[in-house]
């Protein structure tokens, strides 16, 4: 995964942590426990390597804003009303 790259990647670590890819944000959820065996290793080292990436994009960025606007919400009618 590419961090910041698009909004369309998605990542699975170990059984319930998922990271979701965005051209604004990285989105981390679910839960991880890593383990002290290979599995764990391994899963250690994704999750540590996406991180490294993220930061190294931001620190690339000259142009990198204080903090993000988030965008406004749109609502759609209820068709259910």
């Amino acid at each position: 995964m590419k961090p910041f790259a698009n909004d369309s990647d998605s990542l699975g670590i170990g059984a319930d942590l998922t990271v979701e890819n965005g051209s604004d944000r990285i989105s981390i959820y679910g839960s991880i426990s890593i383990t002290r065996d290979q599995v764990g290793l391994a899963d250690a080292r994704t999750l540590l390597t996406i991180l490294q990436k993220a930061v190294a994009v931001m620190e690339a960025d000259a142009k990198l804003p204080a903090k993000i606007q988030d965008k406004p919400t749109s609502q759609s009618p209820n068709p259910f009303a």
